[in-house]
């Protein structure tokens, strides 16, 4: 179960940073805030799990600790 868990974080992961590159291309600034969250919580679940992503640094929001 565990490394479907990972495949599947892992390919949200790939489409929305796909959608965020898109909509960065296209202009769309609403569009793209939206790809950098769905990141972030994707990034976010990832660290919680110990799961390692690669990183696009300078491309996408960090990671927040949460308090």
């Amino acid at each position: 179960m565990t490394e479907v868990f990972e495949q599947e974080l892992r390919a949200q992961l790939a489409l929305a940073r796909r959608a965020l590159l898109e909509a960065r291309d296209a202009e769309d600034d609403h569009g793209a805030q939206a790809h950098a969250g769905r990141i972030a919580g994707l990034l976010r679940i990832a660290e919680q799990h110990g799961i390692a992503v690669p990183s696009r640094s300078g491309t996408e929001p960090e990671p927040q600790k949460e308090s």
